[in-house]
């Protein structure tokens, strides 16, 4: 094996990755939020409409969004590897329960609160993506009134806001793992990861939440 596979297969390397795939989301998620946001623009869905519709049409984004694709497969598959590897490491039960008592709840659970997530992003491109972008209806397909007609059914609206509620915590703690895990470990930066990371979750959870509670309330939407 190269001295590059044994890095990268690594428990070091897998955090590495882990960290660069997980901020490189994050920094999607910020830019998707922006998108959604045109939805509120009283116009008949027209800004949102066009600002799909210039993302499908455009070859730069149709790679990016390969890039993405291929970052979120490698998060989770090194996700389950580090997961494999901490059980592994740590067979002692005095070990464990010594650890739960260091660290939060959430800290030992983003196994399945990423699984939670995955779940829901799975019915969300379901939903949404695979007809509008693969299935080669955008030109058709008013992608507007279909946000709205989703948000109507109150099990996909409930599903959305857990969804999104448990990501703001994941990104609250994944931020920090994130840049601890590429050296940003210092005491120093320890406050200013905290504080970032806290408003990042924030913007992105209070964000995220609106869409599904204002339109399923009938609050927002009514010019589409």
């Amino acid at each position: 094996m190269s001295n590059f596979n044994k890095v990268f297969n690594s428990s070091l390397g897998r955090k590495y990755i882990m960290a660069l795939t997980g901020l490189f989301l994050i920094a999607f998620l910020v830019e998707h939020l922006y998108g959604n946001l045109l939805l509120y623009a009283n116009d008949g869905g027209k800004a949102f409409i066009d600002y799909s519709h210039d993302m499908v049409h455009n070859l730069l984004i149709r790679i990016v969004e390969i890039v993405l694709f291929a970052a979120m497969v490698i998060h989770v598959i090194q996700a389950l590897m580090l997961t494999i590897q901490n059980r592994k490491a740590r067979p002692v039960k005095y070990e464990v329960n010594r650890t739960d008592k260091t660290s939060s709840w959430y800290s030992r659970n983003m196994g399945l609160t990423g699984s939670i997530i995955l779940f829901f992003l799975v019915v969300h491109l379901n939903t949404f993506f695979v007809s509008y972008r693969i299935a080669g209806l955008a030109e058709n397909e008013n992608i507007a009134w279909k946000v709205k007609d989703a948000f109507t059914s109150p099990w996909y609206s409930l599903l959305y806001v857990v969804a999104v509620l448990i990501l703001g915590f994941h990104i609250n703690h994944g931020f920090q793992s994130a840049f601890q895990s590429l050296g940003f470990n210092d005491k120093k930066y320890a406050p200013i990861l905290k504080k970032s990371a806290t408003a990042i979750a924030i913007l992105l959870t209070l964000g995220f939440m609106s869409f599904p509670i204002l339109f399923y309330f009938g609050i927002a939407g009514k010019s589409i």
